[in-house]
C-alpha cells in the first residue's frame, strides 16, 4: 500500500483545531486534511482513501485525535459477503424499486427529498439547515468520479444515494431517503445495492467510512462481514463484535 508520503502530488496536510466530535458526546476530535483541495482527483483519492481518509465535497479529511482511536476506517469484502437472512427480506421487500446511476448534479426533487429526510431523521443535527448552495457543495462539488444513485417507486424518488469509485471500489459518501419508508430498511437496502454493484463491476471493496463502537448511528456498518478495518496503517480482518 502507498503511505501519504509516497503519493506522486504534492499534497500537504494540516490538523484543524479541535472541534464538537460528532459520534461521542462530550469529546472533542480534531482531523488531518490534505490540501489544495483542487489536486485530490481519482487517482490521488484512491491513495487517501486507502490510508483511512474520507470526503465531504472538496474537504479530504481523517479524524487526529491524539490517544483516541474510536473512529476506525472500514470496508466490506465484497467477493466475500453473503446476505443474511434480515438482509435477504430487506431485498425482498424493496426488489420494486428502479435504480438510476447518474452524474452528480442539483435536481429540486432531490433536494426537497433531502431536506425532509434531515428534518425527520436528523433534527438539530446542523445539516436540516441546509441551503441550496451548501447541499450542492456538500453533495453534487466532486473532483473524482462520483454518481448518484437514485431510487425511484411509483414515479418518485424515494432514495438518492452518492457514491465515490476508486481504484480499488467503490466508496459510499451519503445516502438519504424517503422517512415514511424507514420500515422497509432502506439504508440497508443501499447499502445491499451498492455491494452488488462493487461484484458486478469486479472491485473488491466496498468503503463505508468510520465505524465508531460507542455511536449508535454508525452502529449499521456491523452488519455488513467480513470488514476490514485500517488498524496501525494497515487494512486487516476486523470483528466489530470486539469492540
Amino acid at each position: 500500500m502507498t503511505h501519504l508520503h509516497e503519493i506522486p502530488i504534492q499534497l500537504q496536510f494540516y490538523i484543524t483545531s479541535p472541534y464538537p466530535c460528532s459520534y461521542i458526546p462530550n469529546l472533542t476530535a480534531r482531523s488531518q486534511v490534505a490540501t489544495p483541495a483542487h489536486l485530490v482527483d481519482t487517482l490521488v483519492y484512491s491513495e487517501l482513501i486507502r490510508n483511512g481518509f474520507r470526503r465531504s465535497g472538496f474537504y479530504t479529511y481523517r479524524p487526529q485525535c491524539g490517544e483516541c482511536s474510536a473512529c476506525v476506517p472500514v470496508r466490506v469484502v465484497v467477493d466475500e459477503f453473503a446476505p443474511n437472512r434480515t438482509q435477504r427480506r430487506v431485498l425482498k421487500a424493496n426488489a420494486g424499486m428502479t435504480v438510476s446511476i447518474e452524474s452528480p448534479h442539483y435536481d429540486p426533487e432531490h433536494f426537497a427529498l433531502y431536506q425532509r429526510y434531515q428534518a425527520e431523521r436528523h433534527a438539530g443535527g446542523g445539516m436540516d439547515h441546509d441551503d441550496k448552495d451548501q447541499y450542492t457543495h456538500f453533495l453534487v462539488a466532486s473532483q473524482v468520479e462520483s454518481y448518484l444513485l437514485v431510487f425511484r417507486e411509483n414515479d418518485k424518488v424515494q432514495m438518492v444515494s452518492l457514491i465515490d469509485r476508486v481504484a480499488d471500489g467503490l466508496s459510499a459518501v451519503y445516502t438519504f431517503f424517503n422517512p415514511d419508508l424507514s420500515k422497509r430498511s432502506l439504508g440497508v437496502y443501499n447499502v445491499l445495492w451498492q455491494i452488488d454493484l462493487a461484484h458486478q463491476l469486479g472491485v473488491p471493496y466496498l468503503y463505508l467510512g468510520y465505524w465508531v463502537a460507542d455511536s449508535r448511528k454508525m452502529a449499521y456498518k456491523q452488519q455488513y462481514q467480513p470488514l476490514q478495518g485500517f488498524i496501525d496503517a494497515d487494512w486487516r480482518t476486523y470483528s466489530t463484535a470486539q469492540t
